[in-house]
C-alpha cells in the first residue's frame, strides 16, 4: 500500500510540474486563423434497421450548452454492441461504422454542417464492423473476423485484411507504428503497420497476465504505447509496447463485480488517462508513464458510459452515456491539471442509446 501511495505521489506531482511548466493547450488566435468553427459532437443512433448520425452543437461564448442539430441516415443498419470507437472524426471528414450493413458511412465537414458521403464496403468476405479509426491517412475498421486497412478519404482497400482469432473484437485503434484490437475473450491482437500505414497482413497475439486479461475493452495509444481497459479485472489499465510488455495499472476498488469497471478509453493530456466506468456511472481519470501508473479518482455521470472522446484543441472531454430516459452526451471542461468540470448535457431526443461519439471542430 506504501507503494501504491508512493507511485500515485510520485506521478501526480510529475504530471502538475510537467503541466505547470508550460502551456497545455494552444490559445485561440482569430486574428491569425481567421473564424473559429462551431464545435460539433457527432454520435450514432446504431438503430438495426436503419442507423442514423445524430448532430448536437456544443455553445461556448457563454455558459456551454449543447443543442440538437440535425439527425442524418447513414445508409446503412447498425446494431453493434460492446464495442467502441463507432464514430470518429479527423479533420473535415467522418466516419461511421453500419455493422448490419458491412460498411462504413464517410461523413463530410463544410462550415459549421456535416453531410453524408460515400459508403464503403468492407473488404469481401469481412462482417460487421463495430470499430474505425482515422491515421495516418487511413481508415482502420474492425468486425466480427477481420481487421482492415483503406487510404482514406477514397476508400480503397489498401492490402489485405487480416483474420480475427475469434468474433469478439471490441475497437481497433492506430499509433506510430502498429494497430491494435482489443478482443473481449481476453486478448489484444497487434497489427504491425507499413511505412505507409497500411496493415502489413501479419497479427500476433499479446499475452495478457491473469488479473489484467478479463474482457478487454475500450483502447487508445499514447505514441507507441498501447493503454486498454480489461474491464473486468482488478488491473482495470494495462499498458503495451511494441514489443509486447505489458504493465497493469490498479483500477478503482472494489473491483468488478462489486462495483467498478473501467471499459472504455481516451488518451488526455499528459500523461492522463480517461476511462468509463460503466458499472460505477463514472469517468475514472488515471496516471501514468510509459510502463505503469495509478488510478487517480472518479467523476460521477448521471447514467452508464459507454464511450468517450477529446476535442481536437483538448478542452473538452465527451462521454455518451444511458440514462432511463435515453441516450445523452455530457461535455466536461479539462482544466489546466487536467481535471474534469461538467459543462453541458444533452436532453433527452427519444434514442434510446447511443453508440460512439466524436467531436468537430
Amino acid at each position: 500500500m506504501k507503494l501504491q501511495r508512493s507511485l500515485l505521489s510520485t506521478l501526480v506531482g510529475a504530471t502538475l510540474a510537467a503541466l505547470a511548466s508550460g502551456p497545455v493547450f494552444a490559445a485561440d488566435d482569430d486574428a491569425t486563423h481567421g473564424p473559429v468553427r462551431a464545435t460539433l459532437l457527432v454520435t450514432s443512433t446504431n438503430n438495426a434497421t436503419a442507423n442514423n448520425v445524430v448532430v448536437f452543437r456544443l455553445d461556448t461564448s457563454g455558459a456551454p450548452a449543447l443543442s440538437y442539430v440535425t439527425s442524418l441516415a447513414t445508409g446503412g443498419a447498425g446494431g453493434a454492441g460492446g464495442n467502441a470507437g463507432l464514430v470518429q472524426f479527423h479533420d473535415g471528414l467522418g466516419a461511421v461504422a453500419n455493422h448490419g450493413s458491412n460498411s462504413v458511412t464517410q461523413l463530410i465537414r463544410e462550415g459549421d454542417f456535416v453531410y453524408v458521403g460515400k459508403s464503403i464496403g468492407l473488404a469481401p468476405g469481412c462482417t460487421g464492423p463495430v470499430s474505425v479509426a482515422l491515421k495516418h491517412e487511413h481508415l482502420y475498421a474492425v468486425g466480427a473476423n477481420c481487421a482492415e486497412a483503406h487510404a482514406w478519404p477514397s476508400g480503397k482497400l489498401d492490402g489485405s485484411a487480416v483474420a480475427l482469432p475469434d468474433a469478439s473484437s471490441a475497437q481497433i485503434v492506430a499509433g506510430r507504428s502498429w494497430a491494435a484490437v482489443t478482443m473481449k475473450s481476453g486478448s489484444v491482437t497487434q497489427l504491425p503497420l507499413t511505412r505507409q500505414g497500411g496493415l502489413s497482413g501479419t497479427a500476433s497475439m499479446v499475452a495478457l497476465p491473469a488479473g489484467a486479461n478479463d474482457t478487454p475493452l475500450g483502447a487508445a495509444f499514447w505514441g507507441d504505447v498501447l493503454g486498454f481497459n480489461p474491464a473486468h479485472s482488478p488491473n482495470s489499465l494495462a499498458l503495451v509496447d511494441r514489443d509486447r510488455m505489458v504493465y497493469p495499472i490498479a483500477g478503482p476498488t472494489p473491483a468488478f463485480p462489486n462495483g467498478n469497471a473501467p471499459c472504455w478509453l481516451v488518451k488526455g493530456p499528459g500523461n492522463l488517462w480517461y476511462s468509463g466506468n460503466t458499472p460505477a456511472h463514472a469517468i475514472s481519470i488515471f496516471f501514468s508513464d510509459g510502463m505503469g501508473g495509478a488510478f487517480y479518482k472518479s467523476v460521477p455521470l448521471p447514467g452508464a458510459p459507454t464511450d468517450l472522446t477529446i476535442s481536437a484543441d483538448g478542452k473538452w472531454l465527451a462521454a455518451i452515456y444511458t440514462a432511463a430516459d435515453g441516450g445523452h452526451i455530457a461535455v466536461f471542461s479539462i482544466d489546466a491539471y487536467g481535471d474534469l468540470r461538467p459543462a453541458a448535457t444533452t436532453g433527452a431526443i427519444g434514442v434510446p442509446s447511443f453508440n460512439g461519439v466524436a467531436f468537430s471542430q
